[in-house]
């Protein structure tokens, strides 16, 4: 099961986000013990004053080649776990994430 959904608008991700992560990178898929899968994404920024929310939203625009005003944080703005919202077309986003998380093994947690 991928970890976002498409909308007319877009698509909304589920992450998980490792903020001092000694780089900024999309790590792969990984299952949480509940079951849900997530993406996981690296950032150096510290989660201080929403800076770690600004580098993942800034990592994400940049890997799908969208403008950094098309991706904002929906939900988890103070958690690990967050979801992300990214505008645009749906089928070209989502092509886009599968070719990021392709190659890289689904981990589970």
């Amino acid at each position: 099961m991928d970890p976002w959904r498409y909308s007319t608008e877009g698509i909304s991700v589920a992450l998980r986000v490792t903020p001092r992560g000694g780089r900024d990178d999309i790590d792969g898929i990984e299952t949480l013990a509940n079951g849900r899968t997530v993406i996981k994404v690296r950032v150096r920024a510290i989660a201080d004053g929403g800076e770690a929310n600004r580098a993942v939203t800034e990592l994400l625009a940049k890997a799908l080649r969208v403008p950094k005003g098309k991706v904002r944080v929906l939900s988890g703005a103070t958690s690990r776990l967050k979801q992300i919202a990214v505008d645009g077309d749906p089928k070209a986003l989502g092509e886009a994430l599968r070719g990021l998380t392709a190659g890289k093994p689904e981990k589970k947690d």
